[in-house]
């Protein structure tokens, strides 16, 4: 049986642990990963690789979630890429606040693999 890829996706997550988590669902439903354990190594790899997604927490330090998502919808080499804001913020105005910074959509955790899989679909890559 061989996997099919699907796309390329970049995430962006500071506790190993989640990042290992999203990173195993992914490959394992046919998903390239690149991993970025911060907003500034996100842009870093962003120069080398073009993924087709990007799925980034919110609280990290340096760069914030919304920063990197606000700098990436502002830069024309990268504005079409979508992105999913995946966080432990689960307040009303947490998903608004995503939604203005430029997010395509918004997961909050804990969050099943379906749902993972149910997000990147809905910004169809």
């Amino acid at each position: 049986m061989s996997i099919t890829l699907l796309g390329t996706i970049l995430v962006v997550e500071d506790s190993p642990s989640e990042l290992e988590l999203i990173s195993h669902f992914l490959n394992e439903s046919g998903y390239k990963v690149i991993k970025a354990t911060g907003g500034v190594e996100a842009l870093e790899k962003l120069e080398l690789e073009k993924p087709d997604a990007i799925i980034t927490d919110v609280v990290m330090p340096g760069m914030s979630g919304f920063e990197l998502c606000r700098s990436l919808k502002k830069n024309p080499a990268t504005q079409k890429v979508p992105i999913v804001i995946c966080s432990s913020k689960n307040q009303e105005i947490d998903r608004l606040w995503a939604m203005r910074q430029g997010a395509d959509a918004y997961l909050t955790k804990p969050y099943t693999r379906e749902e993972l899989l149910r997000a990147i679909k809905s910004i169809a890559i």
